[in-house]
């Protein structure tokens, strides 16, 4: 589904956690990280479709998230042409994107990558707030830039982080087992808008070696 300028209709999801770290996650057989985005399917909404994208995507239903925002008009990207596929180019410009801003209630173990048979994900990790402009793809990086920016607004204290905030950046792997274990130090969930959960050094999940 297509506008008239030849943009796609796609949401795009920022999820936080009580530190205002956002989940960045790796694409399956890839170098590339990204935050979770999908289309917007006929007679969806935008928040519909969000929610849809954030359990097929990352495992989360709309019981472990609270919407904190979301960007007032759509934010716009185009796709270089040797990513697109031959049979749409010159119909097809790139994504027209809504983003929503989460805080995240549930624990991290909750997070399953492999929810469906065709995961976008195969890893995944927290970031500091601002990190991602450096390290996203280039055509993404405006829009990216836009939407945190925009959506920062709603965040309740300093997004550059603490000296206690370093050691979290550990990166989570697809095939990550998604019960909790008392080895593995995973503290309950946090209440949504409760104090900030203390940080914690997660463990290293490596495939197969579960």
């Amino acid at each position: 589904m297509l506008d008239r300028e030849g943009f796609r209709p796609n949401v795009g999801i920022i999820l936080l956690n009580a530190q205002n770290e956002v989940w960045w996650g790796k694409r399956v057989r890839e170098h590339s990280w990204q935050f979770p985005q999908g289309g917007i399917k006929y007679g969806e909404t935008p928040e519909q479709a969000m929610f849809r994208e954030l359990e097929e995507e990352i495992g989360l239903r709309q019981e472990h998230v609270k919407i904190v925002g979301r960007t007032r008009d759509w934010l716009r990207y185009e796709v270089p042409d040797h990513f697109i596929k031959r049979e749409i180019r010159g119909h097809y410009r790139g994504q027209k994107q809504i983003w929503f801003l989460l805080r995240m209630c549930a624990r991290d173990n909750d997070v399953n990558l492999r929810l469906t048979d065709h995961p976008e994900f195969d890893a995944w990790r927290w970031h500091e707030y601002w990190v991602p402009l450096d390290v996203v793809i280039e055509f993404k990086r405006d829009v990216y830039q836009r939407a945190l920016q925009e959506l920062s607004r709603f965040l309740t204290w300093p997004v550059h982080g603490n000296a206690q905030q370093q050691h979290r950046h550990t990166a989570r792997y697809l095939r990550q087992p998604h019960a909790p274990r008392a080895q593995d130090g995973v503290a309950a969930a946090k209440p949504c808008d409760g104090p900030a959960a203390e940080g914690r050094t997660p463990e290293l999940i490596v495939p197969g070696k579960e």
